[in-house]
């Protein structure tokens, strides 16, 4: 009994990752972590709203504050998720691997999950340090229906092979929403109802986001 005291006590909380934009957060990132909090027994799931991502240098973002404000509003009613301005805070171009590592130093206690697209295992080697990525946290990449299973599944053992590391594949529902798609919805004054949660399409509305 005393030993499965101690291994309960030293076992690492499992704590997934949403990074991105979140311009804005919409359902499909919604359901993307309900689903890996499932499949892969998370204790929590952190939206992380991006500062600046380097991908992104020359687009137009919407100011911090209402991104986060958004992001909180959506996910409020749900314990499991929680806010983290980590990416905000630190300003500066945002890069998963200073992310991991501020991560590290302060959660020792964690294990970090960080969740992805599947089409993003193409271009993992393009990120800052993926060596360090791959060290610091478990990838989960999460593979819709209409994606080449065999392509993701190649890519996968190759990055394993090469980094030493264990890529987990979610299977997720195929949601056809998009941020791009609400922003585009949104400034043709068309309805973004069931896209976004209410409160978000409020706070759209309210402060007038998206529209030229």
């Amino acid at each position: 009994m005393q030993d499965k005291t101690i291994a309960e006590n030293t076992r690492k909380q499992k704590i997934g990752i949403m990074g991105g934009t979140f311009d804005p957060i919409h359902l499909g990132h919604l359901i993307l972590g309900e689903v890996a909090y499932e499949q892969l027994g998370l204790e929590k799931v952190y939206y992380m709203p991006s500062g600046k991502p380097p991908h992104k240098q020359d687009n137009t973002i919407t100011p911090d504050i209402n991104r986060c404000a958004m992001v909180d509003l959506a996910i409020f009613d749900n314990d499991k998720f929680t806010l983290s301005l980590l990416e905000i805070n630190r300003g500066g171009f945002t890069y998963t691997a200073d992310t991991l590592r501020e991560l590290h130093k302060k959660h020792p206690e964690c294990e970090f999950y960080f969740i992805v697209g599947g089409d993003s295992l193409a271009s993992l080697e393009k990120w800052r340090e993926p060596e360090v990525v791959l060290k610091l946290c478990r990838l989960v990449a999460a593979v819709r229906d209409e994606v080449d299973q065999n392509a993701v599944d190649t890519q996968i053992e190759y990055l394993n092979g090469k980094y030493n590391c264990d890529i987990i594949k979610l299977n997720t529902p195929n949601i056809e929403i998009s941020s791009s798609l609400i922003r585009e919805q949104v400034r043709d004054h068309k309805s973004v109802k069931y896209y976004v949660p209410s409160l978000v399409e409020e706070y759209i509305k309210k402060h007038k986001l998206y529209i030229d």
